[in-house]
């Protein structure tokens, strides 16, 4: 399985959590407004300092959760693209010397 698919999975289930949180605080502030347990000003402002926190929460999430997602990637023992990369290199050179070796034994 794609471990980037899950990644982004994971992501957007935590942006879509927040999302839904965020909605629910927005609608629990209106009706505190229409029964008159808060001023307007108030929930604004209480709405803005909440989603402020929420994002920055967010963005500890995804960090985490890339975090972890690297850590369990190396303990299965999935090899980074980076060392893909560079063993992909070093098997191009290697068939390139051996094609070199070749053409010089056929000469």
């Amino acid at each position: 399985m794609d471990s980037n698919n899950w990644m982004q999975q994971l992501l957007m289930l935590g942006i879509g959590t927040t999302s839904m949180v965020a909605d629910k605080l927005r609608e629990a502030s209106e009706q505190m407004v229409k029964d008159g347990k808060l001023d307007p000003e108030q929930a604004k402002a209480v709405m803005d300092d909440m989603v402020k926190q929420l994002k920055s929460e967010q963005g500890n999430w995804e960090g985490n959760m890339q975090r972890q997602m690297r850590n369990m990637l190396q303990d299965l023992g999935v090899a980074r693209q980076s060392e893909v990369d560079e063993l992909r290199g070093r098997i191009d050179r290697l068939e390139r010397q051996v094609r070199d070796l070749e053409n010089k034994l056929w000469r």
